[in-house]
């Protein structure tokens, strides 16, 4: 059968057009509530690309196609499923590390790529863009991502973006989609309309499971509930506060699933991460006879670097991916049918009192204007600015260790790469935030290795009148490096970060050394709601966040 690109549009029995395969991929990412899609043309994808502008999806330019990627994955984790467009092989290879960071930190993310057309790859020439063969760029892609399809026969092409649209959501990862440019207009064969599978657990296991948890729970003595990034993907962040209120259990997060739930409620203990988190959140879960896992990865960084202590005979442990109670297996059984069954579970658990030692007594931050500025101050003062508007986008490092210790007012409102840790994630990511959510304000804490990096995204924000607030942790190199292994290795150029604005030709800058210039900075960019604010803060090489002084502390005790 010839799969040559029709000349005229063809029409079934009806007299219908029939879709083509560029048009019908816009209409699924419309099912399934896309709004934007980030990206940078090229010549193998300017035919769909034409298309994305004629359709009521916005296309955001980026500067970089990894940030276009760090940008869909903040989007796909506010809005529920994000996109990034690039062309072949230059574009698309480039996104690899973004791409693979939503992979590891399970974000829906679709790819899409453009390719050399069917008809140019006849006698196998070497046309630009190509590496080794035309398969290359999918072999690789079919590495980092859940399911993967190249859309070159109109015959399969759009059962195969259904499937991989499917998967993403599913399972909370990327998928790729590889579109030559002589397939974009080619018109299906037949006529297509998407078939949703719709997933249920196997009833027997099912209740069997909740049986055995419902047991446990009831027996134990000291129940406690960590939430985790899971409760974010498959929203199901107010099944875990109404089974912590229904039964009076205590809850935490981890860090990759910080915000889960409000961080003001009453029953909210804080981030549970071992020695990284404070000691009476340690304590109280490791001294737990009942541990309700729910949607939580269980990392080194969630573990404080193994410091965390966690009993598997007294876990009840669910993800998408499996289920755990004590060391017994249940297979097909869904995340979401398990916990929303749980909820409905009639538990009888004992009311587990949580100290005042739990929980900080929060102090006033009064301030110093003289004096200069710590990251512990800094991230006391922080906390303060926080309200209802605002989302907390943290690069790693100390920054994200130090912003582990704010308070989150509002649920999902906190978003780093806490488990991938890829450097420069933080700035593209503010512009996908605020693509997803206009009402939202991010609030971006950098240090200035991670900065460099992706730091001219800020260019993009100024162009859709975005207004992030980013705080440059300025301390001349790699600050948490340093703290693992000393070496002029870590450090960098001190730019003039404050003087970035000149550069854009927008935005605000500030440099800030003590905390009265913190003060006033912070003031004024907050009444700078027209484009970007950026803080230049100066800090000591060897200042390190109270997060990573706890680790130090303890595994100094271990080594």
């Amino acid at each position: 059968m010839s799969t040559k690109m029709a000349t005229k549009p063809r029409k079934n029995a009806n007299e219908e057009t029939l879709p083509t395969i560029g048009g019908y991929l816009i209409r699924r990412l419309q099912d399934y509530g896309l709004k934007h899609i980030f990206g940078i043309p090229g010549d193998f994808v300017l035919q769909f690309y034409n298309l994305l502008e004629e359709s009521p999806i916005e296309v955001i330019g980026a500067t970089r196609e990894d940030c276009a990627g760090f940008a869909a994955d903040a989007y796909a984790r506010v809005n529920g499923l994000g996109a990034v467009c690039v062309t072949y092989c230059v574009g698309g290879l480039s996104t690899c590390n973004s791409v693979a960071g939503a992979y590891a930190e399970k974000s829906p993310l679709i790819v899409i790529s453009g390719a050399p057309g069917m008809e140019e790859r006849v006698s196998d020439p070497l046309l630009h863009h190509r590496v080794k063969d035309f398969n290359t760029q999918h072999e690789v892609f079919d590495k980092i991502t859940i399911a993967s399809a190249t859309l070159e026969d109109p015959l399969t092409a759009f059962r195969e973006i259904d499937r991989c649209l499917a998967a993403a959501v599913r399972y909370k990862r990327p998928v790729y989609l590889e579109l030559p440019r002589d397939r974009v207009q080619t018109q299906a064969l037949f006529p297509h309309e998407p078939q949703e599978d719709k997933l249920s657990s196997h009833k027997q296991a099912l209740t069997e499971a909740l049986a055995e948890a419902e047991r446990m729970i009831n027996g134990c003595k000291r129940p406690v509930i960590i939430a985790g990034v899971e409760m974010h993907r498959f929203g199901l962040q107010q099944e875990v506060i109404k089974l912590a209120e229904k039964n009076k259990i205590p809850m935490c997060a981890t860090l990759l699933g910080k915000s889960v739930v409000s961080e003001t409620h009453p029953l909210y203990l804080g981030i549970y991460e071992g020695a990284m988190g404070r000691d009476g959140v340690r304590k109280f879960v490791e001294e737990s006879d009942c541990v309700i896992l729910l949607g939580t990865f269980m990392t080194d960084i969630n573990l404080g670097i193994y410091t965390a202590h966690i009993d598997p005979g007294q876990c009840i442990y669910i993800t998408s991916e499996g289920l755990r109670i004590r060391h017994h297996h249940y297979r097909d059984v869904q995340l979401k049918d398990f916990v929303k069954g749980l909820v409905k579970t009639d538990l009888k658990p004992p009311k587990r009192e949580i100290p005042d030692s739990v929980r900080p007594v929060a102090k006033k931050f009064e301030l110093q204007p003289e004096n200069k500025v710590t990251q512990q101050r800094l991230f006391a003062r922080i906390n303060e600015l926080l309200d209802d508007n605002m989302v907390v986008v943290a690069d790693i490092g100390d920054s994200l260790f130090g912003a582990s210790d704010l308070t989150i007012y509002r649920r999902s409102e906190f978003l780093s790469p806490a488990y991938y840790t890829s450097m420069g994630f933080a700035v593209p990511a503010a512009l996908g935030v605020q693509c997803a959510n206009r009402k939202l304000r991010p609030l971006v804490i950098v240090g200035d290795g991670a900065f460099q990096m992706t730091c001219l995204e800020l260019s993009t924000t100024l162009k859709h009148g975005f207004n992030p607030i980013v705080l440059v942790l300025n301390n001349k190199g790699y600050g948490t490096e340093r703290f693992l292994h000393e070496g002029p290795f870590n450090d960098i150029p001190n730019w003039a970060y404050h003087r970035m604005p000149d550069l854009l030709g927008g935005g605000w800058g500030f440099e800030v050394h003590t905390e009265g210039d913190l003060d006033k900075a912070l003031h004024a960019a907050l009444a700078n709601k027209d484009a970007f604010s950026l803080l230049n803060i100066h800090l000591e090489k060897t200042d390190v966040s109270p997060a990573l002084t706890r680790l130090a502390e303890r595994l100094s005790k271990r080594i």
